[in-house]
């Protein structure tokens, strides 16, 4: 296994995401206090919190969680679920189980580093890129020609982090049904879905269309709950289940006891923890698309389809990195420049970088980068 690179993103944020007052490039949507999710909870899983003890749990999961989790699927069981600590294990595993050395993986880019750092130190991957000319689409048919006799896995991520494209759901389906065609499993990273602003653009889960697929969710992005570490897999492939439950053992082993059971009040209450969510988000983007009308010699702007971050163009001559570091230098306002999203796979934009659409009262750091966009001038 080759050694993994840097994680440029956490790196980024190691020295910024704390330190600046502005964090205008958050993505995930606002989190809740306790007491706010434990208004939500049932007297069965208020019981659980109450009386909660801290020993080992269960390593593929609290199966009271595991249940709760299924019934997001229309085809899922509690038995197709895993729990992670967070997202980033659940990639890291997956992989881990399912490529080898004589495998290949094709990867969609702009991504989440860890989509095509940890494949790359497996195996062989090829990169089919978002075309930015066009929306951000999908090209399927560059898609199918990547294709080996060898491919193991196709990895997508909708919502997309970080243009906030959502492919099309006859596209969706049509991915779906070529990995099917040639046993390839279809990795969809889908923490973003439940934050579409129009329903119907949401996507159907991945473990929905294909017993092949492994659908990866977590409650920090959508859910805005990231300091409970928890996310999953569903996958209708029982042996993939196993396999990836013996791969947990050289990691977590198993998940945080409290965290498991304030991950299972919020997947029951997930449909009210999204609907305010996406309010957050609908009040803050006439804040975001006014702020970008003042400057369109500066920015070209527009809004996500679904997940809370977006991916303006920046049209300045000193270029984004330069703004993006002045920027939090100078006023305190926390952006992600693109070479966070540079890709090995694929060329990717070098003029853009990433906002966050989804905490609440944006308004203080807006307010910030437009008074030193102006004193700049």
């Amino acid at each position: 296994m080759t050694r993994l690179a840097d994680f440029r993103l956490e790196t980024y944020f190691s020295r910024w995401e704390f330190a600046a007052r502005f964090h205008l490039t958050a993505s995930d949507a606002q989190t809740m206090t306790l007491p706010q999710l434990l208004a939500l909870a049932d007297e069965e899983d208020l019981h659980a919190w109450e009386t909660m003890s801290f020993g080992y749990t269960e390593t593929f999961g609290d199966p009271a969680l595991r249940e709760a989790i299924s019934r997001m699927y229309t085809t899922a069981t509690a038995d197709d679920v895993i729990c992670f600590a967070g997202a980033e294990e659940g990639i890291l595993l997956a992989m881990q189980v399912l490529l080898g050395p004589a495998d290949h993986a094709v990867v969609v880019t702009p991504n989440y580093q860890a989509a095509e750092t940890i494949p790359l130190s497996l195996c062989e991957v090829t990169g089919v890129a978002l075309d930015p000319d066009r929306d951000w689409a999908l090209d399927l048919d560059e898609l199918t020609a990547a294709i080996r006799p060898n491919t193991r896995v196709i990895s997508v991520n909708f919502p997309n982090n970080p243009t906030g494209k959502v492919l099309p759901a006859r596209d969706f389906r049509a991915l779906a049904q070529l990995c099917d065609s040639r046993g390839i499993h279809l990795f969809s990273d889908e923490v973003y879905r439940g934050l579409e602003q129009d329903p119907e653009v949401t996507l159907p889960h991945a473990a929905d269309l294909s017993p092949l697929a492994l659908s990866l969710n977590v409650t920090s992005k959508a859910l805005g709950l990231p300091g409970l570490r928890i996310g999953w897999i569903t996958c209708r492939d029982r042996d993939l289940r196993s396999r990836l439950e013996r791969a947990k053992h050289y990691t977590t082993i198993c998940n945080s006891a409290p965290s498991e059971i304030l991950a299972r009040i919020a997947i029951k209450g997930r449909e009210s923890i999204l609907a305010r969510n996406r309010g957050i988000i609908a009040a803050n983007l006439p804040q975001f698309d006014a702020f970008f009308a003042q400057f369109p010699d500066l920015f070209q702007w527009r809004a996500p389809d679904g997940g809370c971050v977006a991916y303006p163009r920046y049209l300045g001559s000193d270029g984004v990195e330069d703004f993006c570091a002045d920027l939090v230098a100078q006023a305190g306002v926390l952006l992600l420049p693109s070479s966070i999203y540079t890709s090995e796979l694929t060329d990717t934009p070098t003029d853009r970088f990433r906002i966050g659409v989804g905490r609440s009262d944006p308004e203080p750091g807006l307010a910030a980068l437009t008074a030193w966009l102006r004193e700049r001038r």
